[in-house]
């Protein structure tokens, strides 16, 4: 049996304890894992720290240099990485033309792209201030090493998003990735390593007890965090003890609205792959969808329509649209909120129930019959199950959307853009998409409110969230 082991210092690293990986689709056991020890975390975060300095006084334009050969290897390796991300994560290979299902290859794709941009954004020296007796200019900083910890849903883009605005700031990063999806990303993160200074870039990995022993310590000047709530609301407290800065990006249940003078024909497989990109197990997916009742049966039929056209099974084979909920936890997850669903006379349109045989397949499931107060409706269900709300008063749709303790992003959908706009206006949510929905961008601030985190990343907002402002404050000779 093969086993994976981490990158320190720009060597490889056993562990003496190692961990299974599984094939979500097939139960097959694809690897075994390096489990940190306390040590190896140290020794992690003593490299980065060594290595930080040297790092940061390369000239921006060399740290973009390195950033870009690493775009240039991704590229090299978007296939066998992709098939990778494919055995253990579960999503479909896809592909990126139109009419393909984005998969396995558009994550490859992603990563490429969020390397590219974040190396290359330009980044003037700021003079904040100037009159005839001062100038005062505003410089970015790095903070240092920063530790990141990485989920199992889009395991390679999303660790992207935080290793590389780290590096191009000057930072030296540890990351973790997610126990579920660690053959992959430690694949990533070795090929990353070979084309950086040793040191700039270190892995550790294992389950909840390695982040953190990760992050609970003062070794550590900034953390980055995807993932869900409650680890976040843990890993905050552990960082709030030393005082560490934090971003995090905790899910969401986002609400979609579709207007009375849509047409749902039009917006069908918008709303359908808002809600249903990698099954569902997106942050800013479509939760919750919200519609006319003039609209209701046309949208949930069209719906209906496309879900049940798109085969599923593993995502290697050819065809194949929709692959399995990536581990056995989140697919109880979405099996109780159905059968909860169920149990208070929500109907199922399409799917609900979970094919015999291996892998954690779930159909793609669409219910109505639902309100709010209802689990599936306000609990994120991060899988291939969709609540289809009525209402009657856009205000009622508002109220709604809004009554949510999470704010990562919302929709809202209609014929009118500027109705539309006006609508998007009043919801609580760091991205209000009107006609889209989850369509992210490396030069667009992205970020949650409420208890969907907080910090933004991509864009120059991004990069300066990894680093942090020195004032150069200038007088002027005087006359």
């Amino acid at each position: 049996m093969v086993e994976f082991h981490n990158v320190i210092d720009g060597r490889s690293v056993a562990s003496p304890d190692t961990f299974a990986s599984f094939n979500p689709a097939t139960g097959e056991c694809l690897g075994r894992v390096a489990i940190s020890t306390p040590s190896q975390v140290q020794q992690a975060l003593s490299a980065a720290r060594r290595a930080q300095p040297a790092w940061a006084a390369l000239p921006d334009a060399t740290r973009q240099d390195h950033l870009l050969r690493v775009a240039d290897i991704l590229n090299a390796n978007a296939d066998h990485l992709a098939e990778w991300v494919t055995k253990e994560q579960g999503k479909p290979l896809g592909g990126l033309g139109t009419g393909q299902v984005p998969g396995a290859r558009f994550e490859l794709w992603g990563c490429e792209v969020w390397t590219r941009v974040p190396a290359t954004i330009p980044l003037p020296v700021e003079v904040v201030f100037e009159d005839d007796t001062r100038r005062d200019e505003l410089h970015r900083k790095p903070y240092g090493v920063i530790a990141a910890i990485s989920p199992w849903n889009w395991p390679l883009m999303i660790a992207i998003w935080q290793i590389i605005p780290a590096l191009r700031m000057g930072n030296t990063v540890v990351i973790k990735p997610s126990e579920f999806t660690s053959i992959c990303s430690l694949e990533m993160f070795r090929l990353i390593a070979e084309q950086l200074p040793p040191g700039v870039l270190n892995t550790v990995s294992g389950d909840g007890t390695v982040g953190q022993l990760l992050v609970d310590t003062p070794a550590v000047d900034k953390v980055m965090f995807t993932g869900s709530g409650p680890t976040g609301a843990k890993i905050a407290a552990v960082a709030a003890r030393h005082l560490t800065p934090t971003t995090m990006e905790l899910g969401g249940n986002d609400a979609a609205i579709v207007l009375d003078d849509a047409n749902p024909q039009q917006i069908a497989a918008g709303l359908f792959w808002g809600a249903f990109l990698n099954m569902g197990q997106t942050c800013a997916a479509i939760k919750r969808l919200y519609v006319p009742d003039s609209l209701h049966d046309a949208i949930v039929e069209a719906l209906g329509e496309i879900a049940q056209a798109l085969p599923m099974g593993n995502g290697l084979d050819p065809g194949i649209c929709v692959g399995p909920i990536q581990n056995r936890k989140q697919f109880q997850i979405v099996s109780d909120l159905v059968e909860d669903a169920q149990r208070h006379g929500g109907r199922i349109v399409c799917g609900g129930q979970a094919p015999s045989g291996p892998g954690y397949f779930f159909p793609i499931t669409l219910v109505t019959g639902l309100r709010d107060g209802h689990r599936l409706v306000d609990e994120e269900q991060f899988g291939p199950v969709l609540p289809i709300v009525r209402y009657h008063q856009i205000e009622d749709a508002i109220a709604s959307a809004n009554r949510a303790e999470a704010g990562l992003g919302a929709s809202v959908w209609g014929g009118d853009p500027e109705r539309a706009r006006q609508v998007a206006m009043r919801l609580q949510a760091g991205t209000i998409w009107i006609n889209q929905h989850g369509m992210v961008h490396p030069m667009v601030p992205f970020g949650g409110t409420k208890r969907s985190g907080w910090g933004v990343e991509f864009g120059v907002d991004g990069l300066k969230g990894v680093s942090q402002a020195q004032v150069l404050s200038f007088a002027k000779a005087s006359h």
